[in-house]
């Protein structure tokens, strides 16, 4: 029976099953199946998604990021928090599908520079549920679409977000969905339906990256945004903006490592 050795992680309440590329062995099934099994909280070791790592020629770290479904994401910026702590690097670029991360590592803290946004939309009219809604998207390394909302703990986030997620306007790949709450001038709070887990999660980095640009122009801030997550973790998201224009998006979190272990396929 194959056996794989992976270290569980955690960043603002995304968990994250992570593995290295080379010790995948013959036998093991392919990537998308070993993700939908990893992940499992019931017969797995339980998680949001997996992270498949791989040392590259030019001593960085290529990362393939697999969902609890097992379909593979473009990007995830928890994931990549967790997988540069797991290096013990100091300084490290992460290859995605979505692009080239940077990330800084200082103990439990990791702070990492997305790629630019794109694809961003502003006040997208949907009928959910009978029901009007203006909707804003934008594309932080996975799209998200992002709502302003009040009484944030009331709303059914995983009826919403799952008819949001699916929604014509967002086909084919779909669409995360973050539901936020304005606290203050430069603050706000975030719950997520995310895309390949379907359902809501602790928090979601690129989600809380969305959220802080959404309201950077709807509010007017000028380069930072303190986004409060479900799990109780603040992130903190910090920005240059020209017009409606983004770069130097950084998003800066604690992440750590739960446990070590041997999965036996």
């Amino acid at each position: 029976m194959p056996k794989i050795k992976f270290t569980k992680m955690v960043a603002s309440g995304n968990d994250f099953v992570v593995i290295e590329a080379k010790k995948v062995k013959p036998g093991s099934g392919n990537l998308s199946n070993l993700a939908r099994t990893l992940c499992d909280r019931k017969y797995g070791v339980g998680a949001d998604g997996l992270l498949v790592l791989e040392k590259t020629p030019s001593g960085g770290v290529k990362m393939r990021i697999f969902n609890s479904d097992g379909s593979e994401a473009e990007m995830c910026g928890n994931g990549s928090r967790c997988a540069s702590l797991w290096t013990g690097l100091k300084t490290l670029n992460l290859e995605t599908r979505a692009g080239a991360i940077e990330s800084i590592v200082k103990k439990d803290q990791v702070k990492i520079k997305l790629t630019d946004p794109k694809g961003l939309r502003l006040d997208i009219p949907l009928k959910i549920n009978n029901r009007g809604l203006k909707v804003n998207f934008i594309n932080t390394g996975v799209p998200h679409a992002v709502i302003f909302v009040s009484g944030l703990d009331k709303i059914d986030v995983q009826g919403i977000g799952r008819s949001i997620r699916y929604h014509n306007k967002f086909s084919p790949e779909g669409t995360n969905v973050d539901f936020i709450e304005v606290l203050g001038k430069d603050a706000l709070r975030i719950r997520t339906y995310e895309r390949g887990v379907e359902d809501e999660t602790l928090a979601c980095g690129t989600g809380s990256v969305a959220a802080a640009l959404i309201f950077a122009l709807k509010a007017d801030v000028s380069n930072k945004v303190y986004v409060h997550t479900k799990s109780g973790e603040i992130l903190k998201i910090y920005f240059n903006k020209d017009d409606s224009r983004f770069a130097d998006v950084w998003l800066e979190g604690k992440a750590q490592a739960v446990y070590k272990g041997e999965y036996h396929v």
